[in-house]
C-alpha cells in the first residue's frame, strides 16, 4: 500500500464545489453539445478572464483530443507543426498528430522550450514544395519539464510566427499552474493578445475532465465545429464540461488550485535540496523533477507512486514528483521524512 501518490495531477476526481454543481444540475433539462446555458456562460467567464470577448471558446473532454482538434483542423495537407522534442504531440499522443498525415518538424529546444531562432532555422529549411511546410507552431505552458516561457520569450516566438506567417498553438494541459507560477510574468490576457489558439487545462487543475479551446485568430474560426465533431468530440452531454468550467472561472477558483499546486511542489523542492539533492529542471511549476541516486528511488518506489524520468549518470536519475490541487502538507511532510531517512542510513 502506497503512502501518497506523485505520479500526476489527475489522481483525486475533482474538486467537491465541482461535484456540487454537477449534482445541483443532474436533473435539468438542456441543449446538447455545448449550446446549454451553463456551456454559454462558462465561455463568457472565460473571455473576462482572458480579456478578449472576440475569441470563440469550445469544449473537449481532454487534452490529447484538444490537441488533435485544433492542429487538425488548423493545416493543410502538406503543412506541418513545429514542436519540441519533448512536447506532449511529439512524446505522448501516440502519433495522433502524424495519423492525420502532418509531420512534425521537431526541435531540440532550451528547457522544454520552444525557440524564436529555432522557428526561424525550421522554417527557413523548409523552401519549396519538395517538403512539408510550417504552419503551426506548437508550445507548451507548462513545458512537460516544469518550465514556463516568459513574458519575453512569449512576444519572441509570437513576433517570429507573425513575421514567418505562422500559428501560434499553446496546448494548456496546465496553464493554471503556469499562471500561478510565482515566476510568471505574463498573465492569461496577456498570452491572449500573443497566440492564435490555446486551450486551458481543466482535467489536471480540478476538474472531473475537459478542456477549454480558445481560438484568437478569426481565420481558424470558420467552420470549427465541424472538426469537433469529425474528431468525435463533440460531446452530446456537453454541459457535464460547461459546468464544470463554469465553477472553475465562477470567481479565483481555477487559480486557487493550481496555487496549492504550485505551494505544495515549492515545499517538496525546498526540503529536497536541503537534503542535498539537485534537479534536472529548475521548474517553479507543479511539476519538479531530483536527480536521486538510484538506490534511494528503488527504496522511495516501495513507498510512493512517482516516474522515473531520465537516466542521468551510471548510478542517478532523475524522478518526475507532480503535486496536485489537493495535494496537502502532510503528504509533503511524509514524502521529506522518509526520503531523509532512507538517504542518511
Amino acid at each position: 500500500m502506497y503512502k501518497y501518490s506523485f505520479q500526476n495531477d489527475y489522481s483525486e476526481e475533482e474538486h467537491p464545489r465541482i461535484l456540487d454543481a454537477l449534482m445541483a444540475s443532474n436533473l435539468d433539462q438542456e441543449l446538447g453539445y455545448g449550446e446549454d446555458r451553463f456551456c454559454l456562460e462558462a465561455a463568457d467567464r472565460i473571455l473576462q478572464a482572458a480579456g478578449n470577448p472576440e475569441a470563440d471558446v469550445h469544449f473537449v473532454s481532454g487534452g490529447t483530443q484538444a490537441n488533435l482538434t485544433m492542429l487538425g483542423s488548423f493545416l493543410r495537407p502538406f503543412e506541418s507543426v513545429i514542436a519540441v522534442e519533448s512536447g506532449h504531440i511529439s512524446v505522448h499522443e501516440a502519433g495522433s498528430i502524424e495519423q492525420t498525415g502532418h509531420k512534425i518538424n521537431i526541435v531540440s529546444g532550451q528547457d522544454g522550450k520552444v525557440t524564436a531562432p529555432e522557428i526561424e532555422s525550421m522554417a527557413a529549411s523548409h523552401g519549396d514544395e519538395h517538403m512539408v511546410k510550417p504552419r503551426v507552431v506548437f508550445i507548451s505552458h507548462s513545458s512537460e519539464v516544469g518550465t514556463i516561457y516568459s513574458a519575453r520569450e512569449f512576444k519572441e516566438i509570437s513576433e517570429t510566427c507573425k513575421r514567418l506567417n505562422l500559428y501560434l498553438y499553446l496546448d494548456g494541459a496546465r496553464l493554471g499552474s503556469a499562471l500561478a507560477s510565482s515566476k510568471a510574468d505574463i498573465d492569461l490576457p496577456g498570452i491572449c493578445r500573443l497566440v492564435d489558439a490555446f486551450y486551458i487545462g481543466g482535467t489536471k487543475n480540478g476538474a472531473l475532465l475537459g478542456e477549454a479551446l480558445v481560438i484568437n485568430n478569426p481565420a481558424l474560426k470558420t467552420d470549427f465545429r465541424y472538426s469537433i465533431k469529425q474528431r468525435g468530440a463533440l460531446l452530446s452531454k456537453g454541459r457535464l464540461l460547461g459546468i464544470q468550467f463554469n465553477e472553475l472561472f465562477r470567481d479565483n477558483l481555477f487559480f486557487e488550485l493550481a496555487r496549492n499546486a504550485n505551494l505544495m511542489a515549492e515545499k517538496l523542492t525546498d526540503g529536497i535540496r536541503g537534503l542535498g539533492y539537485t534537479f534536472f529542471t529548475d521548474s517553479p511549476t507543479n511539476q519538479i523533477f531530483p536527480i536521486l541516486p538510484d538506490n534511494v528511488i528503488e527504496k522511495m518506489s516501495r513507498i510512493y507512486r512517482f516516474y522515473v524520468w531520465k537516466k542521468v549518470t551510471a548510478e542517478k536519475s532523475a524522478v518526475r514528483l507532480v503535486t496536485s490541487w489537493a495535494t496537502n502538507s502532510a503528504a509533503v511532510v511524509d514524502f521529506l521524512n522518509d526520503l531523509g531517512e532512507i538517504t542518511n542510513k
